[in-house]
């Protein structure tokens, strides 16, 4: 078997483009790489976009026009791990701009659907920390803000 690989495939209305184009100028290391178009006698119209092939951090995608579907949903959702407080804030707020939504626990939405987690590298430490009190306390901080504040995280 000469498995090279896998690749995570979003499913858009017909957004595919605009969305592929927002990912990759989001993250560093990340580039479109190709395009196909719907031919004659397709369900969309003719040279309409059908696939977009990107990257992000190396990792490979495709969004696809596939019309109306089942919308974006929390059971798939895509966590970035930051170090630092001005990544969370610069994700997040790009993330939910234009239409994107905040939710609980560092989860939000963008304005395609499409579920992220923006955590703080530190997060799992923190929950996971020897002292019980540290971790309760991170815990509770937690569970009470929708963007991460990393210094309130901590006692």
């Amino acid at each position: 078997m000469a498995i090279s690989g896998i690749t995570t495939t979003l499913w858009f209305t017909s957004e595919a483009q605009e969305a592929a184009n927002f990912y990759t100028s989001l993250f560093p290391d990340s580039e479109i790489r190709e395009t196909s178009d719907y031919g004659a006698g397709a369900p969309m119209p003719e040279g309409s976009v059908l696939t977009v092939s990107f990257t992000i951090f190396g990792q490979s995608f495709l969004a696809l026009n596939g019309g109306e579907h089942d919308p974006h949903n929390d059971a798939v959702s895509f966590q970035i791990s930051c170090d630092t407080q001005d990544e969370i804030d610069h994700l997040w707020n790009s993330i939910i701009a234009d239409g994107g939504e905040e939710s609980m626990c560092g989860w939000c939405h963008d304005r395609f659907g499409v579920r992220w987690q923006i955590t703080p590298s530190a997060l799992p430490g923190l929950l996971g920390s020897s002292d019980p009190a540290e971790a309760q306390f991170a815990w509770q901080a937690m569970m009470e803000m929708k963007k991460f504040v990393i210094k309130d995280l901590r006692p």
